[in-house]
């Protein structure tokens, strides 16, 4: 654990490469871990171009220049991990796929590397029969643009060793972020947690026909001060990610209460994913709303 130099992260997609400039910029060298070399291609084209704009605005250091030069694409981890001290998992938010994986980092990793996943809701303890060093497993939950949200929820597998809970908090902070320890094990965590009260109330009152998006993210970011409303949080998480969380949550409770509303599985089917896909409860690039107090703006 005395080379923290090196680390990998799996899945090329909207939260890879974003922890991956987030890192990188800081002098990480990440190993970007993706099966399709277009996504790998789109993700070190992000962040160069990204880490550029981001350096010249002030929000990232100069490193932010010359991130991707720090970024390696691979399509594959065998044979990759030898020289990794944590490998980070950033795959869909599907649990038999995140069990697949572990299952087969396991094998691939040294003794003592750290098995991490990114997820925004699933515990790590979900992962641990998998695994073979389930003391070495734990979450490590980034936020979308990572430069602008530095906070990371760190949180044990239920079994996690609790220095090296200490070791990822430390390195974290040296990363430009601004990690928490979760106390014990939680579905959501912290924020997700209180944050999906609020998107399961929101997507409840829809349903049930009492006001639409716009009227709820409107009357939303008027009571709170805040920029964004519930719907256009969800459409940059994007409503695919969204259903398999709800789904989640639902599988944990038994209560059919907990199931998805059916316009979200609806919208899903037909494509409608939000910001990622141009239309979900709002049409992009186009602003979901314009407000003279708070106006939407990209974070």
């Amino acid at each position: 654990m005395n080379d923290l130099s090196t680390v990998a992260i799996i899945g090329a997609g909207w939260m890879g490469r974003q922890i991956s400039l987030q890192l990188a910029s800081h002098g990480v060298t990440v190993k970007l871990v993706d099966p399709e070399p277009a996504a790998l291609a789109e993700a070190v084209a992000y962040i160069r171009e990204s880490g550029a704009n981001l350096a010249d605005a002030g929000v990232l250091s100069d490193g932010g220049r010359t991130a991707a030069d720090r970024v390696l694409p691979r399509t594959t981890f065998e044979g990759e991990l030898g020289d990794v001290w944590l490998v980070l998992e950033a795959v869909p938010e599907r649990l038999d796929l995140k069990r697949e994986l572990f299952a087969n980092l396991s094998s691939e990793v040294d003794r003592d590397t750290i098995l991490a996943t990114n997820s925004s809701s699933f515990r790590s303890g979900l992962l641990a029969d998998v695994t073979t060093r389930p003391e070495r497993l734990m979450n490590i939950h980034f936020l979308n643009h990572p430069w602008n949200r530095p906070a990371v929820e760190v949180m044990t597998s239920g079994c996690t060793d609790e220095a090296l809970l200490g070791t990822v908090y430390t390195w974290l902070r040296r990363a430009g972020l601004r990690p928490v320890i979760v106390q014990g094990e939680s579905t959501g965590f912290l924020f997700n947690r209180i944050w999906r009260a609020v998107k399961r109330e929101s997507l409840r009152v829809v349903a049930e026909g009492h006001g639409s998006p716009e009227d709820i993210d409107r009357f939303w970011c008027m009571s709170t001060g805040l920029r964004t409303g519930p719907f256009a949080m969800m459409d940059r998480v994007g409503l695919d990610v969204v259903l398999d969380i709800e789904r989640h949550y639902a599988w944990e409770s038994g209560d059919p209460k907990d199931e998805p509303p059916a316009f979200l599985v609806e919208m899903v089917r037909e494509g409608k994913l939000g910001l990622k896909t141009g239309e979900g409860f709002y049409r992009y690039p186009d602003p979901p709303f314009e407000h003279p107090d708070w106006p939407y703006t990209d974070e």
